[in-house]
């Protein structure tokens, strides 16, 4: 035991000499040969914090809240200069539920030795869409889109619970084919994941294959294509109930600076469960999702879509932003029970560190008696 504590003992005091020759430090002690990579670099903190208000006016009645939409944590480093590694946690929340509970979002360790060929193991976005990795505060509006949060797996319409887009698996990634200036034109991603999204471990034993490609013609532009084959599934006494996903996106966007174009379209081919997993109640509620038009007549479950585009403009540079987004979502392919979002704000950006974003949105939603409403949001985020 006195060894184990002394090797302990010995190893902490070792790292704030790597920290101080990372740093130049002048009390370390300069070497006569070629100095040595540091198996570590110092740790970088950040996070953010996102803040709204949300008022919702109906004919079947009002609602308005102020919400804390996100608090995370992260914490980012290289081992060995080859290797990044980022821990992120989300910390707002209750713990009633694996859904809306503090808990960890990325834990992700990447090979990036090689610019056209890196390697990614652990819990990550996955990589399917342009919208799905970006920052939610550099998103811009109240929310992702309706297609990616359905279909790319925030609040999935296969019933899996919130994932903020991740799953767990490994992935290669990289850029190659440079032109003249040295740009490279060309970027391919590809993984394998368990299929049942955050913090939680396969369940029938399959796994989802994720891949997308893009070309970048000029500086600023991507046109891409995605594909998603896999399976979510659940577990009900000795029976794995296996429902199955094809997803394909196709993606075009253009940014400079604070100037955001983007338009993306998502189709999915199969079902989902009726109830949003959560682990303490419903992990093993296998009944399948029905949808009924206004006359009651049963609606097929097999198949969603969803088109989505937006464009923020700076009025003043660095400062002020206008936006605008349609936003497009049906739950079974058909114009039957669609919901469409038309979407105006501004964005006043403060520093880096902090912007208000603020929205208003006009909703028909072909899904309820009163089809027409309408929203407004102001949000505060800061970043740390």
């Amino acid at each position: 035991m006195n060894r184990i504590l002394l090797t302990l003992l010995t190893v902490l005091l070792m790292f704030p000499g790597i920290y101080a020759m990372e740093a130049g430090d002048s009390s370390a002690t300069p070497s006569p040969q070629k100095e040595k990579t540091p198996i570590f670099t110092k740790p970088k903190f950040s996070g953010f914090a996102m803040a709204s208000y949300q008022a919702t006016f109906q004919e079947s009645g009002n609602s308005n809240s102020f919400d804390i939409r996100l608090v995370r944590a992260s914490i980012e480093g290289r081992i060995l200069n080859d290797f990044y590694y980022k821990i992120q946690g989300q910390i707002n929340g209750n713990t009633s539920t694996l859904g809306s509970s503090p808990r960890l979002v990325d834990y992700f360790m990447e090979w990036q030795k090689l610019e056209f060929f890196k390697i990614k193991l652990g819990q990550f976005k996955r990589p399917f869409t342009f919208e799905n990795p970006m920052n939610p505060i550099d998103q811009g509006f109240m929310s992702y889109s309706q297609p990616v949060s359905k279909l790319s797996g925030f609040s999935d319409r296969s019933g899996e619970h919130a994932c903020n887009g991740r799953d767990i698996g490994l992935q290669l990634q990289g850029d190659f084919l440079k032109n003249g200036s040295g740009r490279n034109l060309l970027h391919y991603q590809v993984g394998v994941f368990n299929g049942q999204g955050i913090n939680v471990k396969d369940v029938d034993n399959k796994k989802d294959i994720i891949g997308g490609i893009w070309v970048m013609p000029i500086s600023g532009m991507r046109i891409g294509a995605f594909g998603w084959e896999g399976s979510y599934a659940r577990k009900s006494g000795s029976e794995v109930v296996s429902l199955n996903k094809h997803r394909y996106a196709l993606s075009a966007e253009y940014k400079k600076d604070d100037l955001q174009l983007r338009a993306e379209y998502i189709h999915s081919t199969g079902q989902g469960f009726a109830t949003t997993y959560q682990k303490t109640e419903n992990a093993s509620d296998v009944t399948i999702k029905t949808y009924t038009d206004k006359d009651g007549n049963e609606i097929a479950n097999d198949k969603a879509d969803g088109f989505y585009a937006l464009a923020i403009v700076p009025i003043l540079p660095g400062k002020l932003m206008a936006k605008a987004r349609y936003d497009l979502y049906r739950p079974t392919a058909t114009w039957g029970l669609s919901k469409t979002n038309y979407e105006v704000g501004l964005n006043y950006r403060f520093c880096k560190y902090l912007e208000v974003q603020t929205e208003y949105a006009f909703t028909n939603d072909r899904s309820l008696a009163n089809h027409n409403y309408s929203s407004v949001f102001v949000q505060v985020s800061i970043r740390y």
